[in-house]
């Protein structure tokens, strides 16, 4: 994984002399009755929201898809929301101490363009068509066989995430109780399995707008806290400055063509066209942990806005995360840089809260690590049970079923999903960095993908057979690469700088892969009827993104367009303090 910074080694002792036995002692939160009892009323809170919304499911829409009814402001917290599992929470601040405020990258150009994108000129294509899972848009636009091959795709790399975020639900379980990984892995994958179970999607909705004011909640203490204690955001910078970790603090310093030393070890282009462009629109516009939330708005102008909505927290979200990951580099780096410490990148958040949170506020940070980690994971079961049982199940193995029997598929899809993550729980615990493993997956997963979609949604003399092929070159490519780069680190000659950088290289050789296969393969086979293309590529045919406006949809402040550049200036100028 990402290799670290060459010194992260203030002590923690020049910050706060008093807690050198905290810093320096195994991750054991000591909870007391209070801070149990926030987790208990949360936790009866999911499971009643969950029992709550089970009386709505009539239908497998209504399980999938809550029976697309859902306003925006719900599905745009619940977008953000479902992002915010463990690679959000444990990865970002773990990417915080290891590369810095490099990790804005992954915010500024690596997620809220993607979600405009999405909003403005993706989601009239998804809405419109009324499809009810991104692989069925591929069906589509390309047939069947793409379209199995995407959904078996998809259903493998989401029961990898869910493991992501089952793992760091056990991480703080663990730390919690002092339970065994397994206990607290299976005990985690519980709680998780009731709720989606009882009220799918509506319940994981629900259950994410609450969650994201709970983690909210519990994480602006911590950062609150730990800037206090290193005396600001002055003596944050000071601390960091005394180390080699000043370069902790900028964004594109060191990314120039032969200058490769920021922390990331990539050049600029290769952080725009690898991160910003590749992985992240390939994230946000083709992954249907993500996308499925919007499909379940109740009309197209809030179908469009549930992204944009979404980016607005998202653009704030590094100050909770990111600026904590640095307090660790400042105050504990001495222990993540010594790999006999048994403090990992993984638990820098969970070690500041052993160390700074007192009772009362360490249960609502406990309790909104759980919310995080319960929001990603269940937007990943619902995702899956979703997929599973229409574009594999309904449509390959038993069609023309009654719903009811879709509807009970799904439920027993969820119980099948959750269990298969448990054991991708345990993959997950052996990568050092959870964000890095998550990026791997995703130039595996997401950037052919992308490559496929963004072709065939712009060309219509893209095939059936160019895209299944190209799809498939698209996997193999970065799975090579990936392969080529373990196999110089064991030999000690790293063809990459970081996993990180390799990642970027990875998803950027997979995009251009599936262009130049696309492109040739189109060329000597047979394209659809562009009378079959009609609302599935750009110019053929007229979307109409108003006709099923509501009242109010038309006011200035709803503007897709208005929101969008609101957003966009907003990374603009959350950039400027650390270039």
């Amino acid at each position: 994984m990402a290799s670290a910074p060459a010194a992260l080694a203030l002590s923690h002792t020049a910050l706060n002399p008093g807690a050198v036995h905290t810093a320096t002692q195994g991750i054991r939160l000591d909870l007391s009755w209070v801070d149990y009892l926030m987790l208990i009323i949360y936790f009866a809170v999911v499971i009643g929201i969950g029992l709550i919304a089970r009386k709505r499911v009539k239908s497998s829409v209504d399980f999938f898809l809550s029976g697309r009814s859902m306003p925006a402001w719900i599905t745009g917290l619940a977008f953000v929301s479902a992002n915010l599992g463990a690679t959000e929470i444990l990865g970002m601040a773990a990417n915080g101490a290891q590369i810095g405020m490099s990790t804005l990258h992954y915010y500024l150009i690596g997620a809220v363009p993607a979600m405009v994108f999405l909003g403005l000129v993706m989601m009239p294509f998804y809405y419109a068509s009324k499809v009810r899972s991104v692989p069925e848009f591929m069906l589509r636009r390309f047939g069947k066989a793409p379209h199995l091959v995407n959904s078996l795709a998809f259903a493998v790399s989401n029961v990898l995430i869910a493991g992501i975020n089952l793992f760091a639900m056990a991480l703080v379980i663990e730390a919690m109780l002092g339970w065994s990984q397994w206990v607290a892995i299976l005990v985690s994958a519980a709680f998780v399995l009731v709720y989606i179970t009882l009220g799918g999607l509506s319940s994981a909705i629900y259950n994410e707008v609450m969650q994201f004011f709970v983690i909210i909640a519990g994480l602006v203490p911590l950062t609150i806290v730990g800037l206090n204690r290193v005396h600001g955001w002055n003596g944050l910078v000071d601390a960091l400055n005394k180390t080699e970790s000043a370069k902790l603090l900028h964004t594109w310093v060191g990314t120039g063509f032969g200058d490769e030393s920021n922390p990331i070890g990539a050049n600029w282009l290769a952080i725009v066209l690898g991160l910003g462009f590749v992985l992240s629109f390939g994230y946000w516009t083709t992954n249907f942990t993500e996308v499925q939330r919007a499909f379940s708005a109740k009309n197209m102008s809030a179908a469009r806005r549930t992204p944009l909505i979404g980016a607005f927290p998202k653009l704030l979200i590094p100050f909770i995360v990111v600026i904590p990951g640095l307090i660790g580099a400042a105050t504990i780096g001495n222990l993540l840089a010594d790999p006999d410490s048994g403090v990992t990148y993984n638990e820098v958040i969970p070690k500041l809260m052993q160390m700074y949170l007192p009772t009362g506020v360490l249960g609502i940070a406990v309790t909104g690590l759980m919310a995080s980690f319960m929001a990603g994971m269940a937007a990943n079961v619902s995702s899956f049970n979703t997929v599973f049982t229409w574009d594999i199940w309904q449509r390959y193995i038993k069609k023309d079923m009654p719903d009811e029997h879709y509807l009970k598929v799904g439920r027993w899809v969820t119980v099948i999903g959750v269990i298969i993550g448990v054991g991708t729980a345990f993959i997950a615990a052996g990568a050092q960095n959870i964000m890095t493993y998550m990026q791997t997956l995703f130039s595996f997963f997401n950037a052919p993908l992308f490559g496929v979609f963004i072709l065939g949604l712009l060309w219509k003399r893209m095939t059936p057979k160019a895209a299944l092929w190209s799809y498939i070159a698209g996997i193999i490519a970065p799975t090579i690469v990936f392969i080529a780069y373990q196999v110089s680190v064991a030999n000690k000659a790293p063809i990459f700088a970081t996993a990180t950088s390799e990642t970027l290289y990875g998803a950027i050789i997979s995009f251009a892969t599936v262009l130049v296969f696309a492109v040739v393969i189109s060329l000597v086979t047979k394209p659809k009827p562009v009378s079959e293309l009609t609302g599935l590529v750009y110019g053929v045919g007229k979307i109409d993104v108003t006709k099923d406006h509501v009242a109010g949809d038309t006011k200035w402040y709803r503007s897709p367009a208005l929101l969008g550049t609101v957003a966009l200036a907003g990374c603009v100028a959350l950039y400027l303090p650390f270039l």
